[in-house]
């Protein structure tokens, strides 16, 4: 068989397995097995194989070894523009929310204090919560407030969105951050928090806040899921 007929069965099968899962398959829903495909089509196993790794490459299947594989979640692409996770999840029609929401008040210690301009022995207010999208899990988030400025946030939230809280309750807008974001995996209690096999890759995005006035107003950590989120940019080449 040349390379091109072995071309055309490929993207025979790559076609097919999209369809399968255009035409109604969710989110973590199993595909067929490689042998039932390559019966089905009437191809070998590694054609099959191939076809399911561009796909995986895609981002439009994952595999779990043993299990099979399975329809991934849509993924949601982040330009590098300054919003809080509610509104960059309704910007793109999704429903943010939180679960397994933790609000505590501690002690901001070195790094934390560091990052919001704090003594070490200076409280914070720490809420860590699984931000969701559409009702799944997207990101494990930490975030740190000083407490002196937000009295009685650590009793409870009455906004699900942390920014609107800030303004509405305090009057306090947050207008620019300092952002890195790294590529982590996940550990197996953050990775089953996310619903993901554990060692899954992630975005790990630190972020320092500041407000109108320029004070530093939040430190965050968050864990974003590597298969449902993605960061865009765009860069200008520079006249030589």
């Amino acid at each position: 068989m040349s390379g091109s007929a072995r071309q055309t069965k490929h993207t025979q099968v790559r076609e097919y397995l999209v369809d399968l899962i255009s035409a109604g398959l969710q989110a973590d829903e199993r595909l067929p097995t490689e042998r039932e495909v390559a019966e089905a089509l009437g191809v070998t196993r590694v054609t099959v194989r191939k076809a399911l790794d561009d796909l995986e490459k895609d981002h439009l299947v994952y595999r779990i070894q043993g299990a099979g594989t399975f329809v991934s979640e849509p993924r949601i692409s982040k330009t590098f523009e300054f919003h809080s996770f509610s509104e960059d999840m309704l910007a793109r029609d999704l429903t943010p929310g939180s679960s397994e929401t933790q609000i505590t008040l501690d002690g901001a210690g070195g790094r934390i204090g560091f990052a919001l301009g704090l003594s070490p022995a200076e409280q914070v207010v720490h809420i860590m919560r699984v931000r969701t999208a559409d009702g799944r899990p997207m990101c494990l988030e930490h975030s740190y407030v000083p407490a002196s400025l937000v009295p009685g946030l650590e009793n409870g939230m009455t906004e699900d969105s942390l920014y609107r809280e800030l303004r509405e309750r305090y009057g306090i807008r947050p207008e620019r951050a300092d952002q890195t974001i790294h590529a982590v995996v996940l550990d197996e209690t953050t990775a089953e928090l996310l619903r993901v096999p554990p060692f899954s890759p992630a975005f790990n995005v630190q972020r320092t806040a500041f407000d109108q006035r320029n004070r530093p107003i939040e430190y965050a950590e968050s864990l974003y899921r590597g298969d449902r989120y993605s960061y865009d940019l765009s860069i200008n080449r520079l006249s030589t």
